[in-house]
């Protein structure tokens, strides 16, 4: 997912899965990877001048509020 609120620009990965647990661990370094990749071969069309981009999660979890992570990927 592409998202943008004021001046940032965030690429978010979205787990769906049981558990926090179970979630954070299907975070890995492969698909944060995969995820920057993606990052910067989009940012060209979604970035405006001044922007900061970054990658976020969200943990969706059944019967709980969405978790979301703040940059989670340090390149």
């Amino acid at each position: 997912m592409i998202a943008r609120r004021g001046r940032t620009l965030a690429f978010v990965e979205v787990k769906q899965r049981a558990s926090i647990e179970a979630a954070a661990f299907a975070l890995d370094q492969w698909r944060l990877r995969r995820v920057a990749v993606a990052a910067e071969r989009l940012s060209k069309r979604y970035m405006r001048a001044g922007d900061d981009v970054r990658i976020d999660a969200i943990f969706i979890i059944p019967r709980r509020w969405p978790q979301h992570l703040a940059n989670v990927w340090q390149g």
